[in-house]
């Protein structure tokens, strides 16, 4: 699969890692996009203070993208909708794993992309591996 992206004389910014992002989902398999339509997927450069501490993280590089929000097996249609689910992408830990891979940025923000909206499904890591190795 053939991608243009933008020549980078610094680090893309949020906007464009948005814009990647966009495209990434894009990439993400049918099976998951189609019932991902509403969530939200947010650029932030690192996580926050917040979920820094909850996830235990030694450092914020340690957290490229998080789901936030009720996953589907434990939702029900009697339960009050309380939050928007989201998925949180970090710019900088992405970008830093990026640097020191080497692996293209979109299949990067695609691979977490899949993972974060697996955890909407309650799917495993396992589970998230199959279905990247299918496509």
């Amino acid at each position: 699969m053939s991608r243009i992206l933008p020549h980078h004389a610094t680090p893309p910014s949020l906007a464009d890692l948005e814009t990647i992002a966009a495209a990434a989902f894009a990439e993400v398999p049918e099976e998951l996009r189609q019932y991902a339509a509403d969530v939200v997927i947010r650029v932030e450069d690192f996580p926050d203070e917040e979920t820094e501490h909850e996830m235990d993280l030694e450092s914020p590089f340690d957290l490229l993208g998080l789901y936030r929000g009720v996953a589907i097996p434990g939702k029900s249609v009697a339960d009050a909708q309380t939050a928007v689910d989201m998925i949180f992408l970090y710019r900088r830990p992405i970008l830093d794993y990026w640097c020191e891979t080497g692996e293209d940025l979109t299949s990067l923000v695609r691979h977490v992309l899949i993972h974060e909206i697996g955890h909407h499904f309650g799917f495993s890591d396992d589970d998230m591996d199959r279905i990247e190795d299918e496509e």
